[in-house]
């Protein structure tokens, strides 16, 4: 079974940016600048074979407005374990890690999930988001409808009706 360390960004030198940033690139045939600054300002899970990055995740909090409260959200980012890599239970190593930052700060986790990635989380616990997903825009509350079905949450100290509207704070690129 692999282990992940954690380390806040602040923490991490350019060197080991650069391997989180060549990773990503690789996993996601190209990060996208926004999806690379998503993944920044929060807790790192950093999963390596001897001196090789093999697996990275971060968390960042966020707002999430559910039913008129703001909930401070620990927001999964940029998880990725290399082509070669898979299927050994990296990415478990790297939730478990986050998971651990997440009970310990948030009220909720939630994160974006691909259809590839879906079985780690439910795996994991995370619970799909039924409800309609929105997110606070700079002209008001905007759908996000091509996020519904693809938001899971991770309930820490509150109770969380999952077919009820749940609305993220705004950022450029990637909403959810």
């Amino acid at each position: 079974m692999s282990e992940a360390v954690t380390a806040h960004t602040s923490d991490l030198d350019r060197a080991a940016l650069t391997a989180v940033r060549r990773l990503l690139d690789g996993v996601f045939d190209g990060l996208h600048d926004d999806d690379w600054e998503h993944a920044l300002g929060g807790v790192h899970a950093l999963v390596s074979d001897g001196d090789e990055l093999i697996g990275h995740a971060s968390v960042v909090q966020r707002r999430l407005l559910y039913r008129g409260r703001a909930l401070r959200a620990g927001y999964v980012e940029a998880v990725a374990v290399r082509g070669d890599r898979r299927r050994r239970g990296h990415g478990a190593a790297l939730m478990a890690a986050l998971e651990g930052v997440i009970r310990g700060a948030y009220d909720v986790g939630a994160l974006s999930a691909t259809d590839d990635g879906a079985a780690l989380y439910v795996a994991r616990d995370w619970k799909r988001w039924q409800g309609p997903t929105s997110a606070l825009s700079p002209d008001g509350v905007v759908r996000t409808e091509e996020e519904d079905g693809c938001v899971y949450v991770f309930p820490v100290t509150v109770e969380l009706d999952l077919a009820a509207e749940l609305t993220c704070d705004w950022r450029d690129g990637d909403l959810w």
